[in-house]
């Protein structure tokens, strides 16, 4: 399945799995070599969201992995917002998505039929964020959680995110930027008390880039899937 979803890449694609397996085994064996979850978490990462970025279900599966191993890492540098994040919300929500987005494939392709909510919905997704950031920011303050505030946005950011993935939304990738920018934050503060974490800032220099990446090809998948006329909300 993996090997026959590689071929599914275009070459740009393929180049820029290729570049971030390279800057992160780079970065982690740079930097000694040391937690090799770090690298596990950060090559199953970079790898899902190029599938993501295709609107392949294979990238939701291969985050639901990325999840656990990521949830394990952050315990172990006391982030206990991203373990409670990915471990009890990316994670559930990615499977769910799987379910979604194979269940709603684009006229007999491998790829998701992209969706387009409406205002309304944009508008739940945004309340539930920022509901389940205020009482992760409570919970977080209990544990000792560190750094506390950008972990708190960083649950907000990824709550939202993972919510639109499941809504079949090309606009989940402007979540998970952010996202990207305050784990980018996160794991610079981590990495000055333990280098062995540095592989885990290229990591997500890596997904922003992805991501990013992400957010124009699915606007690339909308257009040739119908424009903005179809799969509009009523």
């Amino acid at each position: 399945m993996f090997f026959g979803a590689l071929k599914e890449l275009n070459g740009f694609e393929k180049l820029l799995w290729g570049i971030s397996v390279l800057i992160v085994s780079g970065a982690f064996f740079l930097s000694g070599g040391g937690d090799r979850l770090t690298l596990i978490a950060s090559l199953i990462g970079v790898t899902a969201l190029i599938f993501v970025s295709k609107g392949m279900v294979l990238g939701q599966a291969l985050t639901v992995v990325f999840a656990v191993f990521y949830g394990v890492v952050s315990y172990y540098f006391h982030y206990y917002g991203e373990m409670i994040t990915y471990l009890g919300m990316t994670a559930p929500i990615a499977l769910a998505a799987v379910i979604s987005w194979a269940r709603h494939p684009y006229e007999g392709t491998k790829q998701v039929e992209v969706a387009m909510i409406s205002g309304k919905t944009g508008l739940v997704v945004l309340i539930m964020s920022l509901v389940v950031s205020s009482g992760a920011y409570f919970l977080l303050k209990r544990l000792g959680n560190a750094n506390l505030v950008l972990s708190t946005v960083s649950v907000f950011t990824s709550f939202a995110a993972s919510s639109l993935t499941f809504l079949r939304s090309p606009y989940y990738a402007v979540g998970y930027c952010a996202n990207d920018g305050i784990l980018i934050g996160l794991w610079v503060l981590a990495s000055l008390e333990e280098p062995s974490y540095v592989p885990m800032i290229f990591c997500f220099v890596m997904f922003f880039f992805n991501d990013l990446y992400g957010f124009f090809s699915w606007r690339r998948l909308r257009s040739d899937q119908g424009g903005e006329k179809m799969n509009r909300e009523e």
